[in-house]
């Protein structure tokens, strides 16, 4: 969608020229920050990749971060469903909060589970370019029967760990478990979130059905 296509999809006349713009970092998926934009806020946001609003107290448009240097990379911006608040999502910077936060909501903006998804995207990037020197680019090389063979050996070990180890190498095991079972994935077409669909969809199953699967 262009930048006119855009603008003429939004209702901006609802709240007098403005609309709520929600910023979400694309890889944590955590809220940033809300701010407005006008027209040409937003046609300069798609413009120039940096996320600008209309601030209503200096009463002109304003990108974030020409001050402070913590702008806000675009990545994509997509409308609601009634056409008058859109949701931006964006790579920060630096602090986004002008009190020095992660965010405007707190001050934490940490990946958690999102972050298996991203280091399969590094993984699919790593298989695409093929470096030299790298682990991972020596495992798609050796094929898929050494990848099915390191899943194996790295649940063993993960086993072991659990019974006989310490927590600590407990966590460094299944680490090294989750990394070469998204390899195997990655290799195979798949991705960590087809795991998670399996998942849910297991548990919205009664529980006998899922235990029944399961053995």
């Amino acid at each position: 969608m262009n930048v006119r296509e855009m603008n003429s999809n939004i209702d901006f006349d609802k709240m007098g020229g403005l609309i709520p713009a929600i910023v979400q970092d694309s890889r944590t998926k955590n809220v940033l920050m809300l701010g407005f934009m006008n027209h040409e806020a937003l046609e300069k946001t798609l413009k120039t990749k940096k996320v600008t609003f209309w601030s209503r107290t200096r009463n002109k448009l304003w990108t974030k971060g020409e001050e402070s240097g913590h702008y806000l990379e675009l990545v994509s911006v997509d409308v609601d469903c009634d056409s008058d608040t859109v949701l931006v999502q964006a790579i920060p910077n630096g602090a986004v909060c002008h009190l020095g936060m992660a965010t405007c909501f707190g001050d934490r903006n940490e990946m958690g589970l999102e972050f298996l998804g991203y280091l399969q995207d590094f993984i699919d990037k790593r298989r695409a370019e093929m470096p030299q020197g790298s682990y991972t680019t020596s495992l798609f090389n050796a094929g898929i029967n050494r990848m099915a063979q390191k899943v194996g050996e790295e649940a063993v070990e993960t086993a072991l760990e659990a019974v006989n180890g310490t927590n600590g190498r407990l966590v460094y095991e299944a680490s090294d478990l989750l990394y070469h079972l998204i390899v195997l994935l990655s290799a195979k077409g798949l991705r960590i979130e087809d795991v998670v669909a399996d998942l849910e969809s297991r548990h919205g199953k009664k529980k006998d059905d899922y235990d029944k699967h399961r053995d």
